[in-house]
């Protein structure tokens, strides 16, 4: 059971890690003027929403990998 949940977790983290790669070139292709601010601001906020889900599937994966060990050494 604990394999399958690692394997969903990581799995769950290299997807939040291509979103991130995706959002990171729309944004690098967005035109900087003074109209797309909005668009930009936007962008900003999508980035750190990615950048909190993925913080949190790592704290996950510690806690799967620290729960994996205690059941080994019990």
């Amino acid at each position: 059971m604990f394999m399958e949940i690692a394997i969903g977790a990581i799995g769950i983290g290299i997807v939040l890690m291509v979103g991130y790669l995706v959002i990171a070139q729309v944004r690098a292709a967005l035109p900087v003027d003074g109209l797309s601010n909005a668009t930009l601001d936007g962008m900003d906020s999508t980035q750190a929403t990615v950048f909190a889900g993925f913080g949190l599937v790592a704290v996950g994966i510690i806690v799967l990998a620290a729960f994996g060990l205690i059941n080994i050494f019990k």
